[in-house]
């Protein structure tokens, strides 16, 4: 994970359980996980925007090549 080994992991967590305490802890992991799940639906909603937008003007290219009308002739 991220090149990390036991020992590193172990000593940070201990520096921020010193830093912050036992009580702060949990706090800071819930609303770090809020915040990793909000920036993940985000980028999925983008995704999905974008996955939106170039089937449409997939579409809108084969019709106007259907009709006879070239796609770069659009301007």
């Amino acid at each position: 994970m991220f090149g990390l080994g036991t020992t590193e992991m172990v000593v940070i967590f201990l520096a921020l359980l010193l830093i912050f305490g036992g009580k702060k802890l949990p706090e800071l992991a819930r609303g770090l996980g809020k915040g990793i799940k909000e920036f993940k639906k985000a980028t999925r909603e983008i995704e999905s925007d974008l996955d939106f937008s170039d089937d449409h003007s997939e579409d809108v290219t084969a019709k106007k090549q259907e009709s006879g009308k070239s796609p770069q002739n659009t301007s």
